[in-house]
């Protein structure tokens, strides 16, 4: 910073002294006549003379006639301050000194501190928000404020039109699209393909179209458009309109526009790329959550998924339900838990899915499914395990019948419409691991009203109480079970759910997925398969 010139001392003052002086000196008697000056001040005030009243600068004199004190004004294009020493006689000695570089430095420093601080606030409102039409209005809005007397805000698109913000000179934001070619402004098509700014001086602003130009804003002035860089592609252009009454825009003016561009640009480019990012991660999310589920030829169904805590909606537990084909009678009921948590299980689990589904013509035969998953597993690049329980599932009568093989997955309940609660009789390896799997499978029967729950360890581990350390366990689970007794689906899924989200309160817990096949107690009167809803038999 540059400093300040030195100040001389109030004291006696000789007549050499005012001579010698290096800087503009005079002196005023007790009436505000010219005592003395010395060369140097009779060059800046030419019109000052010895025994004439100080007539300018004005500022000086005025403050002669007050008590003196330091006092500055300027003269001509110059800065001074001029500081009072007591001469004899009741005479004051007015030292002038040219302060204008230091002016002009401070008012440099002050104006970038100005720009600074328009920077980081422009960077912290446009940081606020991932959303790109959010990021479009900030970046017009502040451009408008601080930059210009209106602003547009273009973003490059594939299609023929443009979409656009504007704020105008009242500040009101308004969107559109414009159907016209960049190559009508010029400047523009190259702004939307980033290259850099044409200078403002170059554009003519009368040739500026009609849809640039907000309503009742009047005559152009002056014109600029910058690119918005963005992080590899452009992220569109930035338009400056100034009124032909202001002032045309600097090259300062100009260059912040550019730092400010290259935030803005930034910022919408992160919205953009987060944008497309969630659509991606929408459209994958869908096909790893487990799906929806209701009755299926004549049986129910229903299922329900919690994620870990350390996630929000997808982990390594899963579920599905294949219904019958042209290649098996029977519908295929699949649930399985990977090995850990989080997105790299629930892509697992994606695969694992994908590979049951692509082996659904021989679905009849369990043992031979889990040897080809198995072996699917174990070519992967994947170091995970998984253990799986399938069901197949057939509609008789009024009965229906299930073949449930597990693969080192805990064992299906059965739950009987007197609340009694059996384990199925099924035993398996885990898949993923060894190059060679047992697997052993039971045929159970369930009468109208009774159930098949599966369900993945996150049910019985699940670890709270009134310590929060203790876990949930098999017991508790199946005396749950025996309390849904004659219950349909849908509820026996959420009366687990409950329990077990109450034995857990707000502690940790691994992925949770439970599945209930329950034969139904009627059918409808008017339904060949009981699927549809209706009045229902006893």
């Amino acid at each position: 910073m540059t400093s300040s010139p030195a100040r001389p001392r109030t004291g006696a003052v000789s007549t050499m002294s005012v001579a010698s002086a290096p800087c503009p000196v005079v002196v005023l008697d007790a009436d505000g006549h010219i005592a003395e000056l010395n060369d140097v001040a009779g060059a800046l005030l030419p019109t000052a003379r010895v025994g004439r009243p100080l007539s300018s600068p004005t500022w000086l004199a005025a403050a002669d006639r007050a008590r003196p004190a330091p006092v500055s004004g300027t003269v001509g294009d110059r800065s001074f301050s001029a500081h009072p020493s007591v001469a004899a006689g009741g005479r004051t000695v007015w030292w002038l000194m040219d302060e204008t570089a230091y002016r002009s430095a401070m008012g440099e420093l002050e104006a970038e501190r100005g720009r600074t601080r328009f920077l980081t606030e422009a960077s912290s409102a446009l940081l606020a928000s991932l959303n790109l039409e959010r990021c479009m209005e900030v970046t017009a809005r502040l451009a408008t404020e601080h930059l210009a007397d209106a602003a547009l805000v273009i973003a490059p698109t594939a299609a023929r039109t443009l979409p656009v913000v504007t704020c105008d000179h009242r500040g009101d934001l308004t969107r559109s699209t414009v159907s016209e070619a960049p190559a009508s402004v010029p400047g523009l098509a190259e702004a939307l393909r980033g290259f850099p700014p044409v200078p403002s001086r170059w554009i003519d602003p009368a040739t500026a179209p009609d849809w640039l130009i907000p309503a009742g804003f009047g005559k152009v002035g002056s014109l600029v458009i910058t690119p918005l860089p963005g992080l590899g592609v452009p992220a569109g252009a930035l338009v400056l309109l100034r009124r032909a009454q202001q002032d045309a825009f600097s090259e300062a003016e100009e260059s912040l526009a550019g730092l400010f561009a290259a935030r803005a640009g930034a910022a919408m480019s992160a919205a953009r790329l987060y944008a497309e990012q969630n659509s991606i991660s929408d459209t994958l999310m869908r096909e790893l959550l487990p799906p929806t589920l209701q009755q299926t030829e004549g049986v129910e169904f229903a299922g329900g998924y919690r994620a870990s805590k350390d996630t929000e909606r997808v982990g390594g537990d899963f579920y599905d339900v294949h219904p019958p084909g042209e290649d098996s009678p029977e519908t295929l009921v699949v649930l399985g838990d990977v090995a850990g948590k989080g997105l790299e299980a629930a892509v697992l689990t994606g695969k694992i899915r994908n590979t049951l589904h692509a082996l659904l013509p021989m679905a009849d035969d369990h043992a031979r499914m889990l040897r080809l998953v198995n072996n699917a597993m174990r070519t992967s690049h994947h170091t995970r395990f998984a253990t799986l329980v399938m069901a197949s599932v057939r509609r008789e009568e009024r009965e229906v019948a299930l073949r449930l093989t597990s693969a080192g997955h805990p064992a299906p309940l059965i739950i009987r419409r007197d609340g009694t609660v059996e384990e199925a009789d099924t035993r398996g390896t885990l898949i993923g691991v060894l190059p060679a799997i047992t697997s052993r499978t039971a045929r159970v029967r369930l009468a109208p009203g009774e159930t098949c729950l599966l369900f993945t360890d996150g049910v019985t581990e699940a670890r709270g109480g009134p310590l929060g350390d203790t876990m949930f366990g098999d017991q508790r689970l199946k005396r749950a079970a025996a309390e849904c007794a004659g219950l349909p689906a849908e509820a026996v899924v959420e009366r687990v759910q409950m329990v077990t989200s109450q034995w857990i309160g707000d502690g940790r817990h691994d992925d949770i997925a439970v599945l209930a096949i329950t034969a139904p107690r009627g059918a409808h009167l008017s339904a060949v398969d009981g699927a549809t809803r209706g009045r229902h038999t006893a």
